[in-house]
């Protein structure tokens, strides 16, 4: 495992217990939560590509299960500005420093969690041009920080009024996009770094666990309470991390 105290390894172990506890909850969510915490706790380099380890493992059983209402034609017009998107935003994570990473992350989760707790939820379906830009940008989102998931579950979210298929869609993009990021990451070696592997196969259970706790807590607590918990605290998460880009040389 990577060489760190194990005060921070015990900070990362129940950061990604609380993360995948949400994603089990509410089906999203899990990398908007532990991305802030685990960017101070790791280097930004090495906590992304251990998050799509994650991504892959418990998106292969939730999309197992509902693969059969996936809209696949929204899923069509979304995945080659998703690719467009996630290129560059690769091509960011390696070359740009740790401040502006830091900062541009602390930025976007400071903003939406913002947006999350005061918007209103409209009904109207959104027209199918708004593709373009969502997958573009989620997929940068995506690449860099693993948290570009709401981009695109806003777009989804108004076009598929039928929330078992809306959740199998988002399932089906997750496992997807997991997938390309991998072989993304492991072309420009972000996975050969000391320690990465093995830190990501030790705390695998831990984010199974985590899983399993929120499955199981879905049907006795308000998903749309607990969420609305989780955007209070990544508010002071993201302050946190604009603070600390502002302070990394």
């Amino acid at each position: 495992m990577i060489d760190l105290p194990w005060s921070t390894l015990l900070g990362v172990a129940l950061t990604l217990l609380a993360a995948y506890a949400v994603y089990g909850l509410s089906g999203f969510g899990a990398n908007m939560v532990a991305m802030p915490v685990l960017a101070q706790l790791l280097p930004l380099r090495f906590a992304v590509p251990m998050l799509v380890v994650f991504d892959l493992c418990t998106g292969v059983a939730l999309f197992a299960v509902h693969r059969h209402r996936v809209a696949w034609r929204e899923m069509a017009r979304l995945v080659p500005w998703l690719l467009v998107g996630m290129a560059v935003g690769a091509t960011l994570l390696v070359r740009l420093s740790e401040r502006w990473l830091l900062l541009a992350l602390g930025v976007f989760v400071f903003c939406y969690s913002i947006w999350s707790l005061v918007r209103r939820v409209s009904p109207d379906p959104i027209h199918t041009h708004w593709a373009a830009p969502a997958g573009l940008v989620g997929g940068a989102v995506t690449a860099l920080y693993g948290t570009g998931g709401p981009i695109y579950t806003i777009y989804l979210a108004r076009r598929l009024p039928d929330k078992t298929v809306l959740r199998a869609t988002i399932a089906g993009l997750i496992l997807g996009n997991s997938a390309v990021r991998l072989a993304m990451f492991t072309g420009t070696g972000l996975y050969a770094q000391t320690g990465l592997l093995w830190t990501a196969l030790a705390m695998l259970p831990v984010v199974l666990a985590g899983q399993w706790i929120g499955s199981h807590l879905h049907t006795r607590v308000s998903p749309q309470h607990a969420m609305r918990v989780v955007w209070m605290l990544l508010v002071a998460g993201g302050a946190g991390l604009i603070w600390r880009g502002l302070h990394v040389s």
